[in-house]
């Protein structure tokens, strides 16, 4: 059976540097907010995942000279010596800490082969823009540095890897810009790295949780490259925690117009589930229960039992029943991933966020739901069907510049 996974050699900063090179993922920051974050810190990895910010304003993202400038930047944190690469193939034990949570996982590189046979399971759609742009990421900088999120069914072999992993010391850890602590050890030893390999690779699968794009387009330049199987390009780089330590918040949902007043939609709204005002903000406290909010008032919506019921993954998602039965029915927004009406709101800024784009007139409405459930996503890829857009929310997120996978 093909390898699920493999040790690699990392290229990782020094300790004494990682707190100047520790950035947000490329794709959870504004170009403003990647300018107001790079300010002062000229190792930032946003120099090298954002790098149209050292580019005339204006400059085309996905432009030839955007890419070969991350390149550059790229092997300039290598020459001046802040990044560096481990000299043999091991593991990394990778925590993420907040407060009130805690998840620790294991770096590692995933089989493109895994991948396309299922053992890395999917359970998004990806748009070819977003692909191409990932693609010419990883062939100009020789690299992948965007590390795809993955889960794994909480495994005691596992654990007990990582756990005698942390008795050591750590190559860094470091806090990013949300007070999220983010520490690294390394899994080098060869008993102890064949140890966790074997471990990994008796799992049956992992799941992607973020990143169908980078994974995506992994695959394409191991094509491009002609894979082998065992080449770096015909693995790519990812960060697998247990299912029952990751956190999902909810993915909001906000809608530009209603097409009728506020009240014929609470009407029509009352015909498919119980409607009832209230006081205070509702943040759904189970499945099939919302929120809404209109200019001035919240209501708590309660779908009829029967539709939780349904044997099928995909339509018992909260995403789900309000799209089928709510957005699209009374609202027209047939196809969410295109429709220019409806809008997504991380569960991350919170119910203010949503009452403030309605008052402000961004919005005509806005819904709060239930977070998306691990075990839900893993029944639906185990199902090899695909949720709506913007499923879920997870946090707290990875780092950009802590590992990345060099493509030899």
């Amino acid at each position: 059976m093909q390898p699920l996974t493999r040790p690699f050699r990392a290229l990782r900063p020094r300790a004494e540097h990682a707190s100047g090179v520790i950035a947000p993922p490329y794709d959870v920051v504004s170009y403003a907010e990647a300018l107001a974050l790079t300010r002062d810190k000229p190792a930032s990895f946003l120099h090298i995942s954002r790098p149209e910010i050292d580019l005339p304003p204006g400059t085309d993202p996905h432009s030839a000279a955007v890419y070969a400038r991350g390149a550059d930047n790229l092997q300039r944190l290598i020459s001046l010596g802040f990044l560096v690469r481990d000299p043999a193939p091991g593991f990394y034990v990778y925590r993420l800490r907040t407060a009130g949570h805690t998840q620790t996982g294991i770096a590692l590189s995933a089989s493109v082969a895994a991948y396309e046979a299922n053992r890395v399971r999917k359970h998004e759609l990806t748009r070819p823009d977003k692909e191409n742009d990932r693609v010419a990421n990883i062939e100009a900088l020789n690299a992948q540095t965007g590390p795809v999120l993955c889960a794994y069914r909480a495994d005691a072999r596992v654990a007990d890897c990582i756990e005698q992993a942390t008795r050591g010391d750590a190559l860094f850890a470091v806090e990013d810009h949300l007070a999220v602590t983010h520490t690294v050890w390394r899994v080098g030893d060869p008993a102890a790295v064949r140890n966790l390999e074997s471990a990994l690779n008796a799992l049956d699968a992992l799941y992607i949780a973020d990143g169908h794009h980078r994974s995506a387009a992994a695959a394409r330049v191991a094509h491009r490259r002609g894979g082998r199987g065992d080449a770096s390009h015909d693995y790519f780089l990812a960060v697998a925690f247990p299912h029952d330590e990751m956190r999902i918040l909810a993915y909001n949902r906000i809608v530009t117009t209603l097409g009728m007043p506020p009240s014929a939609f609470l009407e029509a709204l009352g015909a498919r589930c119980l409607v009832a005002p209230s006081a205070t903000p509702v943040s759904p406290e189970r499945s099939g229960r919302f929120g809404l909010y209109l200019p001035g008032q919240w209501y708590a919506l309660t779908m009829p039992e029967s539709l939780t019921q349904t044997p099928d993954p995909v339509a018992r998602l909260d995403v789900s029943l309000l799209q089928n039965h709510v957005i699209g029915p009374l609202l027209g927004i047939v196809d969410p991933r295109t429709d220019a009406r409806i809008g997504f709101v991380g569960g991350i800024r919170g119910l203010k966020e949503l009452e403030q784009r309605v008052e402000s007139g961004q919005a005509a409405a806005a819904f709060s739901l239930f977070p998306t459930r691990m075990e839900q996503l893993i029944a639906v890829a185990d199902a090899t069907l695909l949720m709506p857009p913007k499923s879920t929310w997870f946090e707290p997120k990875l780092a950009d510049g802590l590992l990345s996978h060099v493509l030899d």
